[in-house]
């Protein structure tokens, strides 16, 4: 394959110069694309240019020789009927561009090791008709539980990616802490870094120069004493595990149910349930069409039983909409 050129088309606009690729060129391997970004062999208008360079509609790609594709993979599994009912009673709401859904706890979002069985495997079943299939335009940990947003074509994912990265995006997570905060509002700003250990990859608050700032405003909404609090919380940035990272080391009160970031404070004595008690609770965006989509999952079933337990009051939850 000669060099060439491709226009970025807008459908494909405002997507990273490496996703691009993976997109169009299914066979490259990351570090191929990396080695040709090194050396300049990759250009965007003329330029050199980073895996993370965002492209806009109309640039203009230079496209070094590919390698060979490999031999093509087998057909994906169909996805089981019984499990394509269950995910389809999952959709909160869905227009031609957006699908949003309530993801329960212990679901994964994405593949990984040790992880066969995973939301972004089992999509084909959320198609509806579509000739696209949808995509995931961001994450929730896996025992995270909430709204969950799907986009159903190339335009709405780039729009929604668009969305995400800017200030027009509100989310609001729900969390019983174990413990109560003080003050009782605010506001967290603690850079974050990742930690390789003997357990695992954690992420842990770092002064160090490549953390990652991360903000976070808080407000309690009701207390169990100085047991337990229910609080609203509305991470300003999307760092990996922000919420819980800031709950157990900038609060002391970690998450009820978070044993990887609270330790033994979050089985506190009394709590029979030792899930995870974190929920995406609401979403409110601009929708790639125009308008603000607002979307709201209930509680799950073991956050109802604690807020049962802990006597408080579980509020409606407001419909899922389009506000033109």
């Amino acid at each position: 394959m000669p060099v060439t050129t491709r226009t970025v088309r807008p459908a494909d606009g405002e997507i990273r110069l490496d996703r691009w690729f993976h997109r169009h060129f299914p066979a490259l391997t990351q570090g191929a694309l990396q080695k040709m970004l090194r050396t300049g062999q990759v250009r965007v208008d003329g330029r050199r240019a980073e895996a993370n360079t965002r492209l806009a509609p109309g640039q203009v790609l230079r496209i070094p020789p590919m390698p060979d594709a490999p031999a093509p993979l087998a057909a994906p599994k169909p996805v089981d009927p019984r499990e394509a009912a269950s995910l389809e009673r999952l959709v909160l709401y869905r227009d031609d561009s957006v699908i949003a859904i309530d993801k329960p706890q212990g679901m994964a979002v994405q593949g990984g090791p040790g992880i066969a069985k995973h939301l972004d495997g089992m999509l084909d079943a959320l198609r509806f008709g579509s000739e696209d299939r949808p995509r995931l335009v961001h994450r929730l940990d896996r025992d995270t539980t909430g709204v969950l947003l799907l986009a159903r074509t190339p335009a709405a994912a780039s729009a929604l990616a668009r969305a995400f990265r800017g200030r027009d995006t509100q989310k609001t997570y729900w969390a019983i802490v174990v413990g109560r905060p003080h003050p009782l509002e605010g506001r967290i700003s603690m850079p974050l870094a990742k930690h390789a250990g003997g357990h695992g990859e954690r992420v842990v608050p770092s002064d160090a120069r490549d953390a990652a700032h991360a903000v976070t405003l808080y407000r309690t909404v009701d207390t169990a004493q100085k047991r337990a609090a229910w609080l609203e919380l509305t991470p300003l940035t999307g760092r990996t595990h922000q919420l819980r990272v800031h709950c157990a080391s900038a609060l002391a009160c970690p998450i009820l149910g978070d044993g990887k970031y609270g330790g033994a404070a979050a089985h506190p004595d009394g709590f029979g349930d030792r899930t995870l008690h974190l929920h995406a609770r609401a979403l409110r965006l601009p929708h790639p069409e125009g308008g603000m989509l607002e979307v709201a999952a209930p509680l799950p079933p073991h956050m109802k039983d604690t807020f049962v337990f802990l006597g408080f009051d579980r509020p409606r939850t407001p419909p899922c909409r389009r506000v033109r």
